[in-house]
């Protein structure tokens, strides 16, 4: 159901890999019995009149089950564990005119990624909530 990645694309607004975190999503909070119908029907009749009009934009992930909500929020605790500083620090550094310009300027660019990836899951951390 992950690309091959095995990750997810998020963006500002909404999920840019919409379809595959919706799937994981229904499959990983089925119930049981839920999963085994699911298996024996080899996956989910069409249903993708439903799933084009469910895009996973920020208000429709506040929205999810409980149960999703709660995997997404333990998710998104994994990946910023994953990262070395918190979203503080790397505000910080950014503000620190003079500890910024002692970074090369492949530093520098990897500390915007960095601090635009963790302000994303952050707002997640916040809709999922």
């Amino acid at each position: 159901m992950v690309g091959e990645e095995g990750a997810f694309v998020l963006g500002w607004d909404e999920v840019l890999t919409e379809e595959e975190l919706s799937a994981t999503l229904k499959v990983l909070c089925m119930s049981e019995e839920e999963f085994k119908e699911y298996k024996e029907q080899d996956g989910w009749e069409d249903d993708s009149e439903e799933e084009e009009n469910s895009t996973l934009s920020n208000e429709a992930l506040s929205r999810l089950k409980p149960s999703c909500k709660k995997l997404l929020y333990d998710s998104v605790l994994l990946t910023l564990e994953s990262y070395g500083a918190d979203l503080k620090a790397e505000q910080d550094l950014l503000n620190n005119k003079e500890a910024y310009e002692k970074l090369s300027r492949r530093e520098q660019q990897a500390l915007h990624v960095r601090y635009g990836q963790k302000r994303i899951l952050h707002r997640l951390l916040e809709l999922v909530q």
